[in-house]
């Protein structure tokens, strides 16, 4: 939070969300790699990383600039940028 937020308080913006789901993602990720039948872990996985996926969608829209620092911090990939 100290990182992507605007203070120490900031716990609601987008960056501050991505950064947080993308440590759960990473320990859920560590912890499915030893236990292959948590099958309800899989599906909280698939949850959050939905959920990521859509705030980076978010993000992208509203402010690109910040969109590709944070990817690019957190070592998320990216898809190709669709102009309309």
């Amino acid at each position: 939070m100290n990182t992507h937020g605007k203070n120490e308080q900031d716990t609601g913006s987008t960056s501050v969300q991505i950064a947080l789901l993308s440590d759960r993602i990473s320990n859920l990720s560590n912890h499915l790699a030893t236990n292959k039948k948590d099958k309800h872990g899989q599906r909280g996985l698939q949850l959050m990383n939905g959920k990521r996926r859509r705030l980076l969608k978010y993000l992208e829209g509203k402010d690109y600039d910040a969109y590709i620092a944070l990817t690019n911090t957190l070592g998320i990939r990216r898809g190709q940028r669709i102009v309309r």
